[in-house]
C-alpha cells in the first residue's frame, strides 16, 4: 500500500491500542479532575491518551489534520482528518463505570469513511469501513454486525444518555417520540452507537454533542446499515449542530424525525 493510500483500519487499531494504554492505567484509580469551560470532566487520562494518539498519527500520516477533545484543532484544511475522542464518557470513567470508550472517525472531503467505538473495559472494538471506501463494513472485534431491521417507532428500542443533556423544548421532543417506542433507556455513552450498530437498540437520540462525540459513531453506523443524521435529516460534519439521531433503518429514521419536529 503506498504512502499516499495508508491503511486507515490499521492505524485506527494503533490509535484505539495506545489510546487504551493510557487510560486502563488510570481507569478506577483516583483521578485530579478539571472542570472544562463547558463544564465537562476532565482527566489526566484523556489527555494523556489524545497524546499518545496525535504522537502515532504524527509518526505515520503527518500531512492528516486532527479535531481531537483535549488538545485542540491541527490541519483542518487537510484533505482527510482524523477525529478524536480519548474517553467518550469521562462521567462514566470517573464514576468507574466500564461504559466508556475511545471514538475516532476519519473525514475525507468532509464525509466519514471510517468510524470506531473501542469499549476497552469491555474489550470489545467496533468498527465501521464502509465498502464503498473499500472497507468490509461493521465488525465487532473481527465478526460482522449489521443494525436491525426495525422499521416502525412502535416497535423501536431508544436509548439516550441522559436526560441532563437536554434543554427543556429537546427534551419535549425526546420524550414524545421515546414514549411511542417500545422500550426506552438512559446511560451508556458511546456504548448505544455500538449497540445500534449490532441490531440490539434501533435508535439513538442526543443532543448538545460535539464533532468528536458523533463522527467515529456515524462511519460505524453508516457501514452497519444504520442511518445517523442531525434531526434535520442533513449529513453529520464539523458544523453540525450536536443534535442527533441514529436509526436502523430509513423508514424508522424518517418517523422518528417526523415526531420529533412535530
Amino acid at each position: 500500500m503506498s504512502s499516499s493510500t495508508p491503511d486507515l483500519p490499521s492505524i485506527a487499531q494503533a490509535l484505539a491500542d495506545a489510546a487504551a494504554a493510557q487510560s486502563m492505567r488510570y481507569f478506577r484509580t483516583p483521578l485530579d479532575i478539571i472542570t472544562k469551560a463547558d463544564e465537562s470532566p476532565v482527566t489526566l487520562a484523556d489527555r494523556a491518551a489524545e497524546t499518545a494518539m496525535r504522537e502515532i498519527l504524527g509518526a505515520r500520516v503527518p500531512a492528516d489534520g486532527i479535531y481531537g477533545e483535549e488538545h485542540g484543532p491541527e490541519r483542518l484544511d487537510a484533505g482527510r482528518i482524523w477525529v478524536l475522542d480519548p474517553i467518550d464518557g469521562t462521567r462514566s470513567f470517573i464514576t468507574g463505570s466500564p461504559l466508556w470508550g475511545t471514538l475516532i472517525g476519519v473525514l475525507e472531503g468532509g464525509r466519514v469513511v471510517l468510524g470506531m467505538v473501542d469499549m476497552p473495559v469491555l474489550e470489545e472494538r467496533w468498527i465501521g469501513h464502509n465498502p464503498k471506501d473499500g472497507g468490509k463494513g461493521a465488525t465487532r472485534d473481527g465478526q460482522p454486525v449489521r443494525a436491525s431491521g426495525c422499521t416502525d417507532v412502535a416497535k423501536a428500542r431508544i436509548v439516550t444518555t441522559s436526560p441532563d443533556i437536554f434543554a427543556p423544548a429537546d427534551w419535549a421532543a425526546f420524550d414524545r417520540l421515546s414514549r411511542q417506542c417500545a422500550m426506552r433507556r438512559f446511560g451508556g455513552d458511546c456504548y448505544g452507537y455500538a449497540q445500534l450498530a449490532g441490531g440490539t437498540i434501533d435508535l439513538v437520540v442526543e443532543t448538545g454533542l460535539q464533532p468528536y462525540d458523533y463522527l467515529g459513531p456515524a462511519g460505524l453506523i453508516e457501514a452497519a446499515g444504520g442511518v445517523i443524521t442531525d434531526w434535520q435529516g442533513q449529513p453529520l460534519g464539523l458544523k453540525s449542530d450536536g443534535r442527533v439521531i441514529a436509526a436502523a433503518t430509513p423508514e424508522l429514521h424518517r418517523q422518528a424525525m417526523a415526531i420529533l419536529s412535530a
